[in-house]
């Protein structure tokens, strides 16, 4: 059955591109299955081996010293065994009744390290920490369908090795498997992208000496108010997003960054400041970043000469960035439809201030599209383009942003919701999510109220209103729309034949969203206290 698999993942090349979503991972099993005239409950069976050969080739490549070997407690001879727990799992005391010992011991030679453990959530921190980049991991199935999203989410490569039964005590694995698995190498080597690395030298640029580097002298005090401006703290997606797209399209992931680069994401992050700034005037928000917004500090006028200058700089830094004429005008062509498209979901926002109606959540989301999305289609496709991506990698980017955009906004409304952001759209009466919601689904007394509050023709004190929306079930339904809309980011990944681009922009899903991990195998404790283990710390 493993042949079976190597052939079909052989026959399909470079359209079989890791991570593979939960869909690819289905379809493709049942394919396998059928043609092998397999019976269909090894399907599971089956998809764990598609995954497995599709990450095969990059495990390889990941140096013996950057893998971690994942055992499960229960390979241990569960009566006799003498070793204890602490918080990372099972100490082996070497004493040689089970495999254990031997996998450890060769597997550490090599370089690996090793957690005899269920898959908890110090897994996890250890991918996080940046010092695991592949994990060769042993478990039943159902532990493995577990664990596969949390896998996904940060487009580690994997392969995972079922056990061959799964009673949870005193079980047996296919130890030649494992051996060849632990021992799988490769002569090239590469390198998962080191994203916080990658940030904190996008942070970088915005230091007042590399502005300067990049942008020229500062000529006036207009500049001097734009500069401080486009240097003030932020989250920094978007220029991030545009190193990262090229990072993950070129050969080499260790060659210092090319200052025309710097130029485009620095270009990237005018556009947006700008964007706040003229923002901010629009719906009058006094506050910024915990501070003044621009135009209280320095007045309207300045502020919004701020944000126009801001703008020429970024087409300026486009135009003038060491790139072939062809690419430059693609640049500047990609810049000026999302500058447009921005424009116009701002602009159907501020049609409903000046015309109050009430707006169904399908035109909230058709707002949050327009007006979201294409700063994180730019920020990507400006990094693709300078690194030569085809025209269906930007196709793809697109249809990603475009997801990705919406579920970013959806999010802030739900931090709306819980009072985490101020000023809010909520409290400002501004399109919103949770409130097109509530409205749909509120019926009587509650729907009027909000039909009102939507109109103008009625205010409500936050707190009340809040407490209104979530009676109507807003809350857990923008939740349920935010997860769709994530998935709908993931479900653009699989045309990309670009392993690197598409692990990129699946964990990029994981960092913004803050994916949060959760146990995994409630059997792990309970055996644990049965078996009188010392030290033993809840995976949850």
């Amino acid at each position: 059955l493993r042949a079976h698999v190597a052939r079909y993942v052989a026959a399909r090349g470079s359209t079989l591109v890791p991570p593979l979503v939960l869909e690819e991972l289905r379809s493709g099993a049942d394919e396998i299955v059928a043609g092998a005239g397999v019976d269909p409950i090894y399907r599971d069976y089956v998809g764990v081996l598609l995954s497995n050969e599709a990450w095969r080739a990059q495990l390889a490549t990941v140096p013996y010293d950057r893998r971690l070997l994942l055992l499960p407690k229960c390979l241990r001879v569960e009566d006799r065994c003498p070793a204890p727990f602490d918080e990372f799992g099972l100490l082996c005391k070497q004493c040689g009744l089970c495999t254990i010992q031997d996998l450890q011991n060769e597997a550490e030679r090599l370089g690996y390290a090793v957690l005899v453990a269920e898959g908890s959530a110090i897994v996890m921190s250890l991918i996080q920490t940046g010092k695991i980049d592949a994990i060769v991991g042993v478990s039943c199935l159902s532990v493995l369908e577990r664990a596969f999203p949390y896998m996904e989410a940060a487009a580690i490569p994997g392969v995972a090795i079922p056990l061959l039964q799964d009673d949870c005590a005193d079980t047996t694995v296919d130890l030649e498997w494992v051996w060849d698995v632990i021992h799988l190498t490769a002569d090239d080597r590469t390198h998962r992208l080191d994203l916080d690395a990658l940030r904190t030298e996008v942070d970088s640029w915005f230091e007042p000496a590399s502005l300067a580097r990049l942008l020229g002298p500062a000529e006036g005090p207009a500049d001097h108010v734009a500069r401080a401006w486009l240097a003030r703290a932020g989250k920094r997606w978007r220029p991030f997003l545009t190193a990262c797209a090229y990072r993950a399209l070129q050969d080499d992931p260790s060659a210092p960054l090319p200052d025309a680069l710097k130029s485009i994401a620095v270009a990237v992050e005018c556009f947006h400041k700008a964007s706040l700034v003229h923002d901010d005037i629009e719906d009058d928000d006094a506050t910024r970043y915990g501070a003044e917004a621009l135009h209280v500090e320095h007045g309207v006028p300045v502020a919004l000469n701020a944000g126009d200058l801001l703008i020429g700089d970024g087409y300026r830094l486009l135009a003038a960035c060491d790139a072939p004429p062809a690419v430059r005008a693609a640049l500047l062509q990609i810049a000026a439809q999302g500058h447009r498209q921005l424009c116009l979901g701002q602009g159907a926002e501020l049609d409903w201030v000046h015309r109050p109606r009430v707006l169904g959540s399908a035109d909230v989301l058709e707002i949050f599209r327009r007006k979201t999305s294409p700063a994180f289609a730019v920020a990507l496709r400006l990094g693709a383009a300078y690194a030569g991506a085809p025209d269906e990698v930007h196709a793809t980017l697109e249809r990603y942003s475009d997801a990705l955009g919406v579920a970013y906004q959806i999010r802030d409304d739900l931090d709306d919701l819980d009072g985490r952001d101020a000023p809010d759209d909520l409290q400002a009466l501004r399109p919103s999510l949770p409130l097109a919601v509530a409205c749909e689904r509120a019926t009587g007394a509650p729907k009027q109220r909000l039909q009102q509050v939507w109109q103008r023709a009625a205010s409500a004190p936050a707190g009340d209103l809040r407490q209104l929306l979530r009676e109507a079930g807003a809350d857990d339904r923008c939740r349920t729309l935010l997860e769709m809309y994530k998935e709908q980011a993931i479900q653009a990944l699989p045309d990309l034949q670009n392993a690197s681009l598409k692990g990129l922009l699946r964990r990029v899903i994981g960092k913004i969203f803050r994916v949060e991990i959760q146990g995994w195998c409630s059997e792990f404790e309970a055996r644990n206290a049965a078996g009188g283990a010392v030290g033993a710390a809840a995976a949850r």
